[in-house]
């Protein structure tokens, strides 16, 4: 294609600035990636948090195993239930003792009720959820006490909202830096051509046509960015595992993809916005 044929023309004849073009970029989605990843991660932490979420209902001492076993048969039926564990007085005793071991000589067998454990399904551990399945279970007559952390889930979701809205807004800010970056480096080459521009219009050439080979370059310099971006943070989080001794999840290859494809579409937007401001002034 006549386009990408000039667009691989123009990296030719300025290999100097077309290598500071993508270098700049890189840095800036290298920023967008680092915050990237950090997002990740925490979002990661969240959700192994998450599926500690669990409802416990304590059981009335003297209640027959098969009230409470046909009870957990009607609370797996909940739309929002994954799974009801029925812990007796002696695996909850087995329980404590495991993990308060140091306490493990005051436990008597009668210390401790039996339970209901009821485990939630992903996607159904918000506040209000949870609450929801609690005050079902306070409806048993057996029951006697219901602990589910509320205002531990409380904080968890509110730190999982803000952290989501934190790290749109921080996106989009890097987005934008980039955007302007390359548009920035678009503008210095449209200038550089400016002559040849002129000649193109003098024998007829539209401004669709001469516009086209600086939009692939803007998205060649943004993928470009994006892969280079792409390596160097993967090399910031090894060398951060090797110093902190700790292990950070990385980009799978979906969210690789889209990172570099991202890069992409602003080396793209960047173009049309400054190719179309300065085409006029050429």
């Amino acid at each position: 294609m006549p386009s990408v044929h000039s667009a691989f023309v123009a990296f030719r004849r300025a290999p100097l600035l077309s290598a500071l073009s993508v270098t700049t970029i890189a840095f800036s989605l290298f920023a967008f990636g680092l915050f990237g990843l950090v997002a990740l991660n925490i979002r990661n932490a969240l959700e192994k948090v998450e599926e500690r979420v669990e409802i416990r209902a304590f059981v009335s001492e003297g209640t027959s195993f098969e009230d409470i076993a046909h009870a957990a048969d009607s609370i797996k039926k909940f739309p929002d239930v994954l799974r009801v564990d029925i812990v007796t007085q002696e695996q909850a005793l087995a329980r404590a003792k495991k993990e308060l071991g140091e306490f493990s000589d005051v436990f008597e067998s009668s210390f401790l009720p039996a339970s209901l454990d009821v485990k939630l399904r992903e996607g159904h551990r918000d506040p209000a959820t949870v609450k929801r399945v609690a005050d079902e279970l306070r409806t048993l007559s057996f029951v006697d006490d219901i602990r589910f952390g509320e205002e531990w889930i409380t904080q968890l979701y509110r730190l999982r909202n803000i952290a989501g809205v934190a790290g749109a807004a921080l996106g989009l800010a890097f987005a934008a830096v980039a955007v302007i970056i390359i548009g920035a480096t678009i503008r210095m080459a449209v200038l550089a051509r400016s002559r040849e521009i002129s000649i193109m219009r003098l024998v007829g050439a539209t401004d669709g046509f001469i516009r086209r080979p600086f939009l692939i370059e803007g998205a060649i310099k943004g993928i470009l960015g994006g892969l280079l971006a792409l390596l160097l943070t993967y090399v910031a989080m090894r060398l951060l595992q090797q110093y902190l001794h700790f292990e950070t999840a990385f980009f799978d290859q979906r969210l690789a993809t889209l990172g570099v494809l991202f890069g992409g579409l602003m080396g793209l937007l960047g173009s049309a916005v400054s190719v179309g401001r300065h085409l006029r002034k050429v």
